[in-house]
Order: structure tokens, then sequence, then C-alpha cells
């Protein structure tokens, strides 16, 4: 699977601060730059967002793919309504969007529409798993999929509002322009790599029926000249408080109309959720919203406004549209459903080994191995924990000197009597603090406490 998150290996100082912060440890630090373990990555962006250096970035389909097709459709998702200032008309926005190469434009959010019309009919079925999970946010799905596989079973399987919106606008689009369907492109405006990944390797689809995703942030220095050219907005807009409520934490579950639902946001907020669900401690909730990002949508890393700001100016815009104005029709619900050999299964980021008496035996060697190394999970072994390190030892992806308190004990072994302390980071060192060797920095502090005393 191609991946939308890489690293620019160039930028990259090797600092170790993203394998921190990565949900899925699927990041290392070798010979001094940051390596990205495609198979466990789920392009969350988490790494995008704390790299100090901008090392990671996401590589989405560039405006000029439009040259591709001789008609052109562009998806904007509702976050991007949400970066620009004293906005008081959706259709500024969406009339801008023809300006730049589109012929013509379909709201994500009334696909978002129709899928919250249809969640609402499965959570009124008696055989519906509960707590139904959203599968609209790809990054917290294919979390599932690696890491809770009890939980698989409970993901909505339906396709994201932007693929129905697809196939809604491509069709609309043979109709206005005669065209054939291969000959018309359908482009999504995204907030977050995530979702970049999800139109080339669709969750619950065959085959993708977008022909590709331009971030926000790229569209967005292009939308604000044009936005000033227009004198006269199209109504262009047909969505209403629900579908555009999707773009913030909440806006999903709230359209359930249902109190018994439960939003979160954040990655790590996500985890610790998941794992209180999968022990039974969130019995009455009938439905999750789960977004990686922040905030929501509106906090995706190809977006430009600070979420906050974002959100506020989105609930401004949705005060006087009316509730929802898009339902799913019969004829669509065979096709919104996942595909049979498409449908979601436990896929874990890394076996062992095929062979299970092996896997066990890799497994066993791991725990001891953990045991055995510091449990400080300092990282600077260029791995995000003992454990994480223990397993790349095991797998022959690194070695026990890697730890450098491994690497202290050697040193010490080859030096004989001499004390290798001082090769390591001074957190690190054993040195005693009433030793006769401190530091005069040491000393002075200690002066100015008596004195302060």
């Amino acid at each position: 699977m191609l991946h939308s998150v890489n690293l620019d290996k160039e930028k990259c100082k090797g600092c170790t601060t993203c394998i921190k912060q990565c949900p899925t440890e699927a990041i290392r630090v070798r010979r001094g730059k940051a390596h990205i373990l495609t198979e466990r990555c789920i392009d969350c962006g988490q790494c995008i967002r704390v790299c100090p250096h901008h090392a990671k970035k996401a590589v989405c389909d560039p405006l000029s793919d439009l040259e591709k097709f001789k008609y052109n459709i562009a998806l904007p998702a509702p976050s991007l309504y949400g970066q620009f200032h004293n906005l008081d008309d959706i259709n500024i926005v969406l009339t801008a969007l023809l300006s730049l190469g589109f012929d013509d434009v379909y709201e994500v959010s009334r696909g978002a529409e129709m899928i919250s019309d249809l969640t609402r009919r499965e959570l009124a079925k008696k055989d519906t798993p509960k707590p139904l999970i959203s599968s609209a946010c790809p990054a917290a799905t294919r979390l599932i999929c690696m890491r809770f596989p009890k939980l698989v079973k409970n993901i909505a399987l339906h396709i994201a509002p932007v693929e129905i919106a697809a196939m809604h606008a491509r069709e609309e689009a043979v109709q206005k322009s005669g065209l054939k369907p291969e000959e018309i492109g359908v482009f999504f405006i995204t907030p977050c790599p995530a979702k970049v990944t999800a139109v080339h390797n669709p969750l619950l689809l065959p085959e993708s029926v977008i022909d590709g995703a331009i971030s926000i942030a790229e569209v967005y220095k292009r939308l604000l000249p044009a936005m000033k050219q227009v004198e006269e907005p199209q109504p262009l807009a047909h969505s209403g408080i629900i579908g555009i409520g999707w773009a913030r934490s909440g806006g999903e579950a709230s359209a359930i109309l249902n109190d018994k639902q439960l939003a979160v946001d954040g990655i790590q907020n996500i985890i610790d959720i998941l794992e209180a669900v999968e022990n039974g401690f969130l019995p009455d909730v009938e439905f999750l919203e789960l977004n990686a990002c922040n905030q929501g949508c509106v906090g995706g890393c190809l977006t430009i406004e600070n979420p906050y700001a974002a959100k506020a100016r989105l609930k401004r815009l949705m005060k006087f549209l009316p509730i929802s104005r898009n339902k799913l029709m019969d004829d669509d619900l065979d096709r919104v459903k996942g595909k049979p050999d498409t449908l979601l299964k436990y896929a874990p980021d890394r076996a062992l080994d095929e062979d299970r008496a092996a896997a066990m035996a890799k497994f066993m060697r791991i725990n001891s191995l953990t045991e055995e190394l510091p449990g400080l999970d300092c990282g600077s072994c260029g791995a995000p924990s003992c454990h994480a390190l223990a397993e790349d030892i095991v797998l022959g992806m690194a070695s026990e000197e890697d730890c450098i308190f491994h690497m202290r004990d050697r040193m010490r072994y080859m030096a004989g009597n001499g004390d290798a302390d001082e090769y390591l980071p001074p957190p690190f060192r054993t040195y005693a603090e009433d030793e006769d060797d401190s530091s005069e920095a040491e000393r002075d502090l200690d002066l100015d406490t008596d004195k302060e005393d």
C-alpha cells in the first residue's frame, strides 16, 4: 500500500522527536535518519505535526492533474469552509473553485448527510453490534484493524461520505456534459493525509471512485484571490447543519439524533477509549465517532487555520442553515455498503513468524529482552520504547548494543576499571549527588539555597 506520509531525508536531523509521538510505533531512527515502517503507518499525520525540522510531509495530488480530464469536479471537504475569515456564504467558496479549473462542484457534506441517514437506520436494527464505530476516519479505522481485533466487527461497513459524493457527482456530470465517465475527473479537497491514502487505497471498495486528492493548503492560496473576484456567487450549496457539522468533532455523532453517542478526537484519546470499549467499560454507548485529528477534520495537518478558530467559524456558518438537505435513496443502499471481498478484518502490523511455534518462541524472547533492558523508554536507541527495541532485536532489525546502557556496560568491560558514565548524556549518568567531583554549578546552587534558608 502506498502511503501519503513520507520522509524528506535532507531535512531530517535524526532528533527522535517523532518516534515518541507515533501512536503505532511506526518510526525508527537509524544511521542519523528517521525511517517509517510502512506496515505500521496509518497516515494519521502526527509525525508531520511534531517534527521540528518539517522533515515529514504529506504527498498529495497536484492541481495540474486536472489537465488529464475533459471535465473536472471538485469535492470540497466541509472543513475547507472554516479556513476563511469573515466568510458568511459558502457559495462564495464554491463559486471561486470554478475559477481554479473545475467545471462543477459537489459538496462532500451532501454525502455526509446521506451516510448519517444510513447510520440512523443501522442503529435502529437489533442485530447491529453496539457500539457502532464510525468508519469515516481512515486513520482510526486502520488503527482498529491493527490493534483492536475484538472491535473490527463493530466498524460501520459503509463507504466514506466522499465516495458516495463522488459517485453522485460523476453521474450528474455525465448527464450534463455527455462525456464518458472515464473522461471526467473527480478530485477531493482533503484536510488530512489519511484521506489521501484512503482515496488511492479505499477501505471498503475494490477500487477508488475518486481520481485524486488535493490538499486544502494548496487550494487555499489560490482560492483567496479568486474569492475576492466573486461578485454574485452561484447557488451551489446543497447541504445543511448535519453535513457541515461533520467537519468538527461531535458533528457526526450528533447527527444520529441519539444521546447514547460519544465523539473522541486526538489519536491518543482514541486509543484510550478503544481500550475502554474493548474491556466493556462503556456499555451504554451505542455510537462511537473517532477523529484522529484534534477537534476533528478542521484539525487536519493539511489545513491552514487553527482548528479552534475554524470550528468557531463553521458554527457561525451553520447558524442559518436547515438541519439537512440530503437523504440516502433506496437505490444507493447496495453501493454504499462494503463489498464482500473488501470487508475489514484484523490485520496485525507485523507477524513474528508464519510458524506458530516459532512466533511464540520469538514472543517469549521479546518479553525476556524487555525485562533485561532498563525500561526507561528514552529513545536513545532510535526505537520508541524498550519493548519496541526488543522486538527489533528479535526480528533482526537491531542489536542489544543499540541500547546506550548496554553500550556503557560493554565500555566498562573494555576499559577495565574505568567508568564509562562520561559517555552518557547527563540524565542517564549514575554519579552520586554527594560525590566530590560534582560540578561547580551544582556547588553554586547549593550555596544559593543555603543563603535563602
